[in-house]
């Protein structure tokens, strides 16, 4: 029988080996690969299609809600499950609207960490309580929702990208270079991020990325 692969994605190499020996320990179960970036991890993902992914919600270059979105689109059976250190309502409700099937607090992660990818496993969803009673008081207080207006769902995919790689201190070019796009495109995509944003300064839009927990 083949094992059931897994794929561990987080920028904390410490995490990493946390979250293998945990899972290793299960018979049956493999960790088929590591990735320390959301590029990775999606590169990873389309390259051994494992059954389970295991993201962290902060990683560089792209970050575990993007890194979901591609995932899901080009692996569909892979199910994916957010690890984050944020108990947070907005992000637990961007972590369903990305498509991830799971919701799982590193501070939980030793005692539930096997029955979550287990509910994955068996095509269920796994939200641990506290995640749970977030995510149910968010999708019953959708008008305040509403009058909240989140500004990350004004940005597009490329533009959360590009807003990611600012806030982590790459160059205009260096961004260009990254994504495959050129200067003038990114200049374009940065002023469209900072008029959406309200932000002023670079210094504006690292701030805004750390409330959204892009950067962690």
């Amino acid at each position: 029988m083949k094992p059931l692969l897994i794929l561990i994605a987080d920028d904390h190499p410490v995490m990493r080996r946390g979250l293998r020996a945990l899972l290793d320990s299960r018979p049956g179960w493999r960790v088929c690969a590591e990735a320390s970036n959301g590029n990775q991890a999606v590169a990873e993902a389309q390259r051994l299609r494992p059954r389970v992914a295991i993201l962290d919600i902060g990683m560089p270059e792209l970050n575990g809600l993007l890194a979901t979105e591609r995932i899901r689109k080009a692996v569909p059976s892979t199910r994916v499950l957010i690890l984050t250190m944020h108990n947070d309502e907005d992000l637990i409700a961007a972590t369903v609207k990305a498509g991830a099937h799971g919701y799982l607090l590193k501070s939980d992660a030793e005692q539930d960490l096997i029955a979550a990818v287990d509910a994955l496993l068996q095509d269920k969803t796994f939200f641990t309580r506290t995640a749970s009673e977030g995510l149910l008081h968010r999708l019953q207080d959708k008008a305040r929702e509403t009058a909240s207006g989140s500004s990350g769902d004004l940005l597009t995919n490329r533009e959360q990208e590009v807003m990611q790689l600012l806030a982590e201190g790459w160059s205009n070019k260096e961004v260009a270079t990254k994504l495959g796009l050129s200067t003038r495109t990114v200049e374009s995509h940065r002023a469209s991020i900072m008029k959406k944003l309200g932000c002023r300064s670079l210094a504006d839009l690292v701030r805004c990325a750390i409330r959204k927990r892009i950067l962690p």
